[in-house]
C-alpha cells in the first residue's frame, strides 16, 4: 500500500484543524511555540506534500528545491512578504494564503492602540499597581480622539477597517494610499483623501497601514519622521520594516514624535537578510512614550481557528485535484 500523503505543519494548531487534515493525510506538527530551525524545518519537508504555514516562515527557492514531493504552501496568514512566489510558481507549488479573515482584529487592535497610547494607559496602570494611589492627581493628561485629527498611511482593508472603527469618536480621518482611492470609497468610509505632506503636517494621530514591499521598506524613515506634526503618536499595524525603528526612537528621544505604538517589529520580517534579531534598547526603555504588543493583531480565538481552518481547506483542495480557493498563483506544474 502507498503511503498516505504527509502534511508539515510548523505550528501549533487547533484540534479542530488537526482533526480536519488528520482525515485525509499523515501530519508532521510542531508542538512548541518556538519555531524549528531551518534545518528542521527542511527535513520534514523533504516527503511532504503540504506545508501549513505561519508568519516565522520563509520559503524560497533554496528550500523548495529539497521538497520534491510538495503540492502547496498553505498559509495562515494574509501578508506574504516572506514567501516566495515567483519560485512557487516555477516549482510547481501552488502558494496560497488567508486573504480577509485578519483585517477587522487587526484594525480592532490598530484602534486600542490609539486609545492606549493617547490615554497614556499603561503608565496609569503601572501608577495603580505602584502602592503609591491615593486617588485622583493632575496627572497623566493625554489625548483625545474627539476632535483630533487621525491620518491613515495606507487605505486598502485594514486602513478602511480602521477608519470605519473612528467614525464613533468624533475625529477628522485624513487618507494617504501609494495608489488613490476613488471618491465613492471616500464618500463610504467618510473620510478625507490628501496628499503626504498634508498628511504629515496635519495629523496628531498617524496609523500606518501599509503591507511590506520594496517600495515600502523603511518608508517611514528620519526624513518622513522629521515632517510629522511636532508630537505626533505614530501607530504601526502594517508590517514592522515599513518603519525604520532606529528612525523613531531618535523622534521619541528629540521628541518629534511623542508618541510610538506598534503591534510589528523590523525582527519579525524573515525575508530580510539584514533584519534586526532583537528589538533596540531605545525602544524598550522609552516606557512612558511606547505601547507594544506581540503581534496580536488577529489573536482572536475565533478568528485564528477560522484562519486555520480556511488554510486547511486550501490544501484538502490540492489533496482533491482542485485549485486551491485562496491561489495566489499558477504553478507551472499543475
Amino acid at each position: 500500500m502507498s503511503m498516505p500523503p504527509k502534511i508539515v505543519m510548523t505550528s501549533p494548531v487547533f484540534p479542530e484543524v488537526e482533526a480536519m487534515l488528520g482525515a485525509h493525510a499523515r501530519l508532521v506538527i510542531n508542538r512548541d511555540l518556538e519555531p524549528w530551525p531551518t534545518e528542521t524545518v527542511r527535513t520534514e519537508l523533504a516527503d511532504a506534500t503540504a506545508m501549513l504555514a505561519f508568519m516565522p516562515d520563509r520559503v524560497d527557492a533554496e528550500l523548495l528545491a529539497a521538497c520534491p514531493e510538495l503540492k502547496i504552501v498553505a498559509c495562515a496568514l494574509k501578508g506574504y512578504d516572506n514567501f516566495d512566489v515567483d519560485a512557487c510558481t516555477r516549482a510547481g507549488v501552488w502558494l496560497s494564503i488567508v486573504p480577509d479573515l485578519l483585517t477587522v482584529p487587526t484594525a480592532e487592535l490598530a484602534v486600542a492602540l490609539v486609545l492606549g497610547l493617547n490615554r497614556k494607559i499603561l503608565a496609569g496602570d503601572a501608577d495603580v499597581r505602584s502602592g503609591t494611589f491615593r486617588g485622583w492627581r493632575a496627572t497623566h493628561y493625554g489625548l483625545g480622539l474627539a476632535g483630533s485629527t487621525v491620518g491613515i498611511f495606507g487605505f486598502g482593508k485594514v486602513g478602511r477597517a480602521i477608519a470605519e472603527r473612528l467614525q464613533g469618536f468624533g475625529s477628522r480621518v485624513l487618507v494617504h494610499d501609494l495608489t488613490p482611492c476613488e471618491p465613492a470609497i471616500l464618500d463610504a468610509f467618510k473620510v478625507h483623501q490628501v496628499g503626504l505632506d498634508d498628511l504629515l503636517a496635519q495629523s496628531d494621530v498617524m496609523v500606518v497601514a501599509l503591507p511590506l514591499a520594496h517600495n515600502t521598506l523603511h518608508l517611514v524613515d528620519a526624513r518622513l519622521l522629521a515632517r510629522l506634526k511636532p508630537g505626533v503618536h505614530l501607530v504601526n499595524v502594517g508590517r514592522g520594516s515599513v518603519v525604520n525603528e532606529g528612525a523613531v526612537a531618535a523622534a521619541l528621544e528629540s521628541g518629534q514624535v511623542g508618541g510610538y505604538a506598534t503591534d510589528v517589529f523590523e525582527l519579525e520580517d524573515w525575508a530580510r537578510e539584514d533584519r534586526p534579531n532583537a528589538i533596540s534598547q531605545a525602544f524598550l526603555d522609552a516606557r512612558d512614550r511606547t505601547l507594544f504588543t506581540p503581534h496580536l493583531g488577529s489573536a482572536v480565538r475565533s478568528v485564528r481557528l477560522e484562519i486555520e481552518q480556511r488554510a486547511a481547506a486550501n490544501i484538502i483542495d490540492v489533496l482533491n485535484g482542485r485549485q486551491p480557493r485562496d491561489a495566489l498563483n499558477s504553478p507551472l506544474r499543475a
